[in-house]
């Protein structure tokens, strides 16, 4: 979705705080806490749920869908069995369509069996301002009616507009809102990471928004 833009080679700035990319900002999870994270969010989904019976899992596109591939594989590990995987596009039921250009409309899939009487866990990047969620709740009921949603995010940043809240987070993030957070994924953008920039007084740059969670 967005460009990645590295740093030239060459000595370290003696400027630039250790983890800092000047290109990306600061580094706060790389790949192997990415990895502990969602292990963690697996067992606690397994924990939470008594098992894997009637679990389906639904990445919010775009970094959503292989976040919630990665901890259905994870699941899979410990039960001995697939869990069914999908994804849920929100774009036509977001509450700020009148105000932003056109979006593409992105995959909706739903596994083969459905969501109704299913414990549905909805995965996404950055949870923000929760208006993202919302229209993820929304558009799930035109497909079907889960016994229980759940919500897992690899990022919690904080700053909510709606009253919702994540079930099971990979990292609480307190950011300020004029930083950005990226999240960088392999199938994606081939690395690992999240990122955070911005400084106090100066505007986020769009290309480096969160992805999860539009900006207020």
């Amino acid at each position: 979705m967005h460009a990645d833009t590295t740093a030239p080679s060459g000595a370290a700035d003696p400027t630039t705080p250790t983890g800092t990319d000047p290109g990306t900002g600061r580094t706060v999870l790389d790949a192997r806490d990415i990895s502990r994270a969602l292990t963690r969010i697996a067992h606690e989904i397994l924990e939470r749920n008594k098992g894997a019976h009637d679990l389906v899992l639904l990445g919010i596109p775009s970094r959503g869908v292989p976040l919630a591939a990665r901890v259905a594989a994870k699941i899979a590990a410990v039960e001995g069995l697939d869990i069914p995987v999908g994804s849920l596009d929100v774009t036509m039921y977001r509450d700020d369509l009148r105000m932003r250009p056109a979006r593409t409309l992105l995959p909706t899939e739903i596994p083969p069996g459905g969501i109704d009487g299913k414990t549905v866990v909805l995965v996404d990047d950055v949870l923000f301002s929760g208006r993202t969620i919302r229209a993820a709740l929304d558009a799930m009921n035109d497909v079907g009616r889960p016994r229980t949603v759940r919500l897992a995010v690899l990022v919690d940043r904080g700053h909510r507009e709606l009253p919702i809240r994540a079930d099971f987070v990979g990292k609480n993030l307190p950011t300020s809102l004029v930083e950005s957070v990226r999240v960088r994924l392999e199938e994606f953008d081939g690395v690992d990471a999240v990122t955070i920039s911005g400084d106090a007084g100066v505007a986020p740059d769009p290309a480096l928004t969160t992805q999860g969670e539009d900006l207020p």
